[in-house]
């Protein structure tokens, strides 16, 4: 019963999130500060979850193919490669260092 009380909660507070989103006044919103901040927020939220999973395990700092594999995407981002290949190299360093540790 109580994972129904935390879905109806979680739902509940998604729609207040929106709807605090929606009665923003629009001069708010075009604020030139507001406007970057708006658009650098979510790549710094999408690289701190990058980094938490890839160097935390619980509440220990760890190094391992994940790191290998995001060394490989990083330097595909600095070539500019394409989104798929980006994510190919990753996932083929972080694959090829697992079977190589074990």
């Amino acid at each position: 019963m109580s994972i129904w009380i935390a879905i109806g909660a979680t739902a509940v507070g998604c729609y207040v999130v929106k709807l605090i989103g929606l009665l923003v006044p629009a001069g708010v919103l075009e604020r030139p500060l507001v406007q970057r901040l708006a658009a650098l927020l979510p790549v710094a939220l999408l690289a701190a979850l990058t980094a938490q999973q890839t160097f935390a395990d619980g509440h220990v700092l760890v190094v391992d193919a994940k790191a290998a594999g995001l060394a490989a995407a990083a330097v595909a981002l600095i070539l500019r490669a394409p989104f798929l290949l980006v994510v190919a190299a990753a996932v083929v360093v972080t694959a090829g260092v697992r079977a190589i540790t074990g």
